[in-house]
C-alpha cells in the first residue's frame, strides 16, 4: 500500500489498540473516502472504522479521546464533500453494519446506518405513515437526524421521537424530543460532538393503499427531476427564505455551467455534481462561482448545505 504523505503521526498505542477493538475487514489504513462518498470525490483517511454495534462506537470514541485523536463521522457519505487531502485522524462510517431496522407498535427504531429508503420502504410494509417522505433522501438515518434532513414539506423533526447517541467520553445517552434542538437542516448533534446510534420514529397506522401512492409520488418526482444517475452530495445548497436555490441559479444562466469535472446539473440547477474525474477544489470553485453571480444579479445569498470535511 502507497504511502499516504499527509497521514498525521499518531500515537503506536492508539493503531495498536484500535486493531485489538476492530476487526480487520473493518478498519481501513489509508483508505481513499472517494470510495465512501456519494460524490466519489475525497482524499484518504488515516483510519476509517465501520461499526457494527454501539458498544464499538463508544469504545473507538472512548480510545480516540485517550489518545487525542480526531474523529470524523461520515455516516453514509451524501451531503458531504471531502477535501482533496482528506481526513487526518479516525473516520467513522455508519454503514450497513449498524443498519437495522425493527418496529413496536407505531414506533420504529432503527440503527444510524439504515438508509432513508429502506426505512421509508420497511414503515410503508409495516403500514405505518409519516416516513413516506424520505424515500427519496440519499443517505443515512443517522446523517438524516444530525441535519435534520427533509422533503417535500417533511423533515425529520416531525417523526423523531428519541436518539440513541455516544458522546465523545465514550457513554451513552438518550435524546428525547425536546433535547434534539432541531432546526432547519440543524440539530444538537452539530454541537455536542455525541455521535448518533439509534433513531426512534414516532409513526401512525396507515392505510396501505394510500401509503404506497404517497411513495411512488415520491419516488416518481425524484426521478423525473434530480440527476439521481449521476454522483452528487444531493442538494448543494439550503434554500434561501423566499426562493428556491435551484431557480435562481438557472435564471443567473449557470445550468451546465462547469470547473473541471464539477458541473452544475443540466437537470436539476440545485445540484453540482461530479461529471468525471472532478475534485473537491472542482466543486468548491463552482460553489464560489455559482454564489457570486446568484448575488450578483439577485442580491440573494446562497449557503451551502453540503458540509465539507478534512484537508484540501
Amino acid at each position: 500500500m502507497a504511502k499516504n504523505e499527509n497521514m498525521v503521526t499518531m500515537p503506536v498505542d492508539f493503531a495498536a489498540e484500535l486493531k485489538k477493538a476492530i476487526p480487520p475487514e473493518r478498519l481501513l489504513v489509508n483508505e481513499p473516502l472517494s470510495k465512501h462518498t456519494t460524490f466519489q470525490i475525497g482524499g484518504p483517511a488515516d483510519f476509517l472504522v465501520l461499526p457494527a454495534s454501539p458498544v464499538e462506537v463508544a469504545e473507538v470514541l472512548a480510545l480516540a479521546e485517550a489518545c487525542t485523536v480526531p474523529v470524523t463521522v461520515l455516516g453514509n457519505g451524501s451531503n458531504v464533500l471531502v477535501l482533496d487531502r482528506g481526513i487526518r485522524g479516525l473516520v467513522i462510517k455508519f454503514g450497513a453494519e449498524m443498519g437495522y431496522i425493527r418496529h413496536n407498535g407505531t414506533t420504529v427504531f432503527a440503527g444510524a446506518g439504515a438508509l432513508l429508503s429502506e426505512v421509508s420502504q420497511y414503515a410503508a410494509k409495516s403500514k405505518l405513515t409519516g416516513f413516506e417522505f424520505a424515500i427519496g433522501i440519499p443517505g443515512s438515518i443517522g446523517g438524516a437526524v444530525f441535519m435534520n434532513a427533509g422533503a417535500y414539506e417533511g423533515d425529520m423533526s416531525q417523526v423523531v421521537q428519541a436518539v440513541t447517541a455516544v458522546c465523545a467520553n465514550g457513554k451513552r445517552q438518550r435524546f428525547v424530543r425536546e433535547e434534539l434542538l432541531f432546526g432547519y437542516r440543524h440539530s444538537v448533534f452539530q454541537e455536542n460532538g455525541c455521535l448518533v446510534c439509534e433513531v426512534e420514529l414516532a409513526l401512525s397506522a396507515g392505510e396501505d393503499s394510500s401509503i404506497q401512492v404517497r411513495i411512488e409520488d415520491y419516488t416518481n418526482k425524484r426521478h423525473s427531476k434530480q440527476p439521481i444517475d449521476m454522483p452528487s452530495a444531493g442538494s448543494t445548497f439550503k434554500r434561501p427564505p423566499g426562493y428556491f436555490a435551484g431557480t435562481l441559479i438557472e435564471q443567473a444562466g449557470l445550468k451546465g455551467a462547469r470547473v473541471g469535472g464539477a458541473q452544475v446539473s443540466t437537470k436539476h440547477a440545485g445540484f453540482i455534481i461530479n461529471a468525471g474525474g472532478a475534485t473537491a477544489r472542482d466543486v468548491l470553485s463552482l460553489i464560489s462561482k455559482v454564489q457570486d453571480r446568484v448575488y450578483q444579479q439577485f442580491g440573494i445569498s446562497l449557503h451551502p448545505e453540503v458540509r465539507v470535511l478534512g484537508e484540501g
